[in-house]
């Protein structure tokens, strides 16, 4: 694994590779140089074969506590040219993130703020200790979640990220698992049991088909199935029922044993 200044790559097991935010001291707080490293990490993450699961997480009490102050006072007195730059930087590394081809899943303790609740909203499925605190909080600072929109938008519908950004309320575990933000909430002592039955489940699935399901969920709109959206989901399953892959699930399924690509379960923990 590559070495970072700002995170830990390291790995969570067997074609499992964990992700963690390493700036405690400020709750992990992102600048130009982690929006960085996450960008090259979760790029060589996705060209690596042999990941197929990748668990973004943060080091100490917090998940993260979104942008580093300093890093926005240097942009507030920087040039127009200076920030759009470095704004196209960040929504980047979210859209790597979000569009990563492999499944991902946040790994939410304590506070995230800000770009914090965008990073887990980025993530396929985003797993909370019930201690987890969330706040879309950068109207405090005369900013708005512009970059982290689409992606909170997405996960919570317009009108409770509208809710959210503009009130910059912060709710708790449960209210974040009634919206949508978060898809499970666990003691804090069971977070890590929990990610762990989330990646098993994942890697259960054929990994051609995972790029396959995000690849078309991508591109399939909320509302009427069109005749265009009909034609893309016949093509993509008449396309995909003929790889080795699917005919290798048919057959572990029939012959009533494990996949292929289902890794033994040593070295979990």
């Amino acid at each position: 694994m590559t070495a970072y200044e700002t995170l830990r790559v390291s790995e969570r097991a067997p074609g499992v590779a964990q992700v963690t935010m390493a700036r405690p001291a400020v709750f992990n707080a992102f600048d130009e140089a982690m929006i960085a490293e996450l960008d090259s990490a979760f790029a060589a993450l996705q060209a690596d074969a042999s990941v197929r699961v990748i668990v973004l997480a943060g080091e100490g009490r917090h998940f993260s506590a979104g942008a580093d102050l300093q890093w926005m006072q240097r942009a507030s007195q920087a040039t127009l040219e200076w920030n759009v730059a470095d704004a196209r930087r960040f929504a980047g590394m979210l859209a790597r993130i979000e569009a990563c081809p492999k499944p991902t899943v946040a790994r939410v303790q304590g506070a995230a703020l800000g770009g914090g609740v965008g990073l887990a909203a980025a993530c396929d499925v985003a797993i909370a200790a019930d201690n987890a605190s969330f706040s879309v909080s950068e109207a405090k600072f005369g900013i708005l979640p512009a970059v982290i929109g689409p992606y909170v938008t997405n996960a919570l519908g317009k009108r409770q990220a509208r809710r959210l950004a503009l009130t910059t309320e912060r709710i708790g575990a449960a209210e974040a698992l009634s919206l949508g933000l978060v898809q499970q909430i666990v003691p804090l002592d069971q977070l890590d049991s929990a990610v762990d039955t989330v990646v098993s489940n994942l890697l259960a699935g054929g990994p051609n088909a995972q790029r396959e399901i995000k690849q078309l969920f991508a591109q399939l709109p909320l509302g009427p199935v069109t005749p265009e959206i009909r034609e893309l989901t016949a093509q993509t399953i008449a396309r995909v029922r003929g790889t080795d892959e699917a005919r290798e699930g048919f057959a572990a399924f029939l012959g009533k044993r494990p996949a292929a690509w289902v890794p033994k379960k040593e070295g979990w923990g």
